[in-house]
């Protein structure tokens, strides 16, 4: 029995890298074990290539959620929850790096979150979003150089794409029940 297997057996809550992990999966084409063994090998890299992120994680984030969602990640921070895409995450045509740099962007806003609440202020306003979202950025090109080359360029060049973007750009208004009926679409086609 693989050590994949056991934790899905548990009844407590899953944890990796001392993260609880939510999965969520509506996919019958995508295997629980499979997610979950990319999910460990994206927070392995973190935990050896950016180990502070990994405990200000830990500290800022209650959980990290795996389901399906018109984006590869997100931070919703009423619940202090990261989320992961299903779909990002079964996929192999990628690294595990791209993985692990979205969720470490996430656990930026975390962190950048948890500071507003330690000061007494409340979510980011709308006019420091693009200043937060290059945060982010500047975090996973850190992240991306900390890499062996191989694993770190496919993350250095999508965060110095992002980190020339106008402000609109780098953190665009989103529709979230377009971007929901959308996927809904791609997912039934």
């Amino acid at each position: 029995m693989s050590w994949l297997s056991r934790l899905l057996g548990r009844s407590s809550p899953l944890r990796l890298h001392g993260v609880v992990v939510e999965l969520r999966n509506t996919r019958a084409d995508i295997r629980d074990d499979d997610v979950l063994a990319r999910l460990d090998e994206a927070l392995t890299l973190i935990a050896t290539y950016a180990p502070q992120r990994l405990r200000h994680f830990q500290r800022d984030v209650r959980a990290i959620r795996v389901e399906r969602f018109p984006t590869r990640g997100a931070f919703f921070p009423d619940d202090r929850t990261v989320l992961t895409e299903l779909t990002f995450l079964a996929r192999r045509d990628i690294s595990a790096s791209p993985i692990a740099a979205s969720i470490l962007h996430e656990g930026v806003h975390a962190r950048v979150h948890a500071f507003r609440a330690r000061v007494g202020g409340q979510g980011s306003p709308p006019e420091a979003m693009a200043r937060e979202e290059r945060l982010c950025r500047r975090a996973e090109l850190a992240f991306g150089y900390a890499l062996p080359e191989a694993l770190g360029a496919p993350v250095i060049e999508r965060a110095q794409a992002t980190l020339t973007m106008a402000d609109r750009d780098v953190a665009p208004v989103v529709d979230w029940s377009l971007a929901m009926d959308r996927q809904r679409s791609a997912d039934q086609g």
